[in-house]
């Protein structure tokens, strides 16, 4: 982390950049923030490790707004986001200063607690600059451990890879982290019956409190004027009425990132429910590269997605009902 503080010190100084974009340390060792720092002084503040997994792609559609150069730290899965977002002209290039930063995956303090441990004061093992393959944590009732494995966000084990797909730079090292099958549960909850499905959906997302945290943090949905804040619908109320209000605002949300959505991971990482919103996403993914060969929202920028380019063999709608 220090290598990445010093440049960043030497961009700011030199007249490089006019801000750094990166992670702050949060009241708790497990929850950095997000942040921008605009003099090498306030860098003292600056923290990158396996708990940063704030995708920060999308705070540049805003800082590209702002004169001067904005150094913007990105791993590996943010940099897919990036691209996207400058397919879809939110962001400028020329704005940016992109520091990929090594990632050995991401941290879930939620996990670590589903282990029985309680009362979290400090955790070693996570500093980005270490090859450790445990954590170690001091509690208010001892010493534990947990295998780091064993608490990374769930996106990290179907990591796409450790390859940026823009930079101006690289620090640090990453490490493969990804063992499990990217469409596992998606091909899990397929199996089930009608009834089945509508039950588990049912149950997710009747936890909803509509507070909006997957919408605001997922890069995909950068509409200036979201539906869902207009007062002229019901769609602007934040809590739910019925069963479909609930199941209205996430697949809404879902067809409108279909074909964009880079499987982040942000909005199930973020949902203070814990409902596995990244599963309708991921769902459809694997729906388009069926029915319209592989494609990778990001791994390119400028690339036209499936849903927006036409080809003369494109699978016609009938199909649908022919994959039931």
């Amino acid at each position: 982390m220090q290598e990445l503080i010093t440049r960043a010190k030497e961009l700011l100084e030199n007249g490089t950049v006019a801000r750094v974009l990166g992670w702050k340390i949060g009241d708790l060792p497990y929850n950095p923030e997000p942040a921008f720092f605009e003099t090498a002084e306030s860098l003292d503040k600056f923290v990158y490790n396996g708990f940063c997994g704030a995708n920060l792609s999308k705070y540049m559609i805003e800082a590209s707004k702002l004169e001067g150069k904005t150094l913007v730290c990105l791993k590996p899965c943010d940099t897919y986001s990036f691209n996207q977002l400058l397919t879809e002209h939110r962001v400028d290039r020329d704005k940016a200063y992109i520091i990929g930063v090594g990632c050995k995956g991401k941290l879930d303090v939620e996990k670590i607690k589903k282990t029985g441990i309680k009362g979290i004061v400090s955790i070693s093992g996570a500093e980005a600059d270490s090859a450790c393959d445990t954590l170690e944590i001091d509690t208010l009732y001892g010493k534990k451990s947990c295998a780091y494995g064993d608490a990374m966000l769930e996106r990290c084990h179907v990591c796409k890879g450790k390859e940026h797909k823009i930079y101006d730079e690289l620090i640090g090292e990453s490490r493969d982290t990804a063992d499990k099958e990217r469409f596992a549960e998606v091909e899990m909850i397929e199996a089930m019956s009608p009834e089945e499905k509508f039950a588990f959906f049912q149950k997710e997302l009747s936890k909803c409190i509509r507070c909006n945290a997957c919408r605001n943090v997922c890069p995909a949905c950068s509409c200036r004027k979201c539906v869902f804040d207009s007062n002229k619908f019901d769609s602007a109320q934040k809590a739910n009425v019925d069963s479909f209000e609930e199941k209205m605002f996430h697949i809404i949300r879902a067809f409108h990132v279909a074909g964009r959505c880079t499987d982040c991971g942000e909005c199930s990482r973020v949902c203070p429910q814990g409902i596995p919103l990244h599963l309708f996403n991921r769902k459809f993914i694997k729906d388009i590269d069926e029915l319209y060969g592989d494609y990778t929202a990001g791994a390119e920028a400028g690339s036209l997605a499936p849903l927006t380019d036409f080809k003369m063999d494109d699978a016609e709608p009938s199909i649908v009902n022919e994959r039931g």
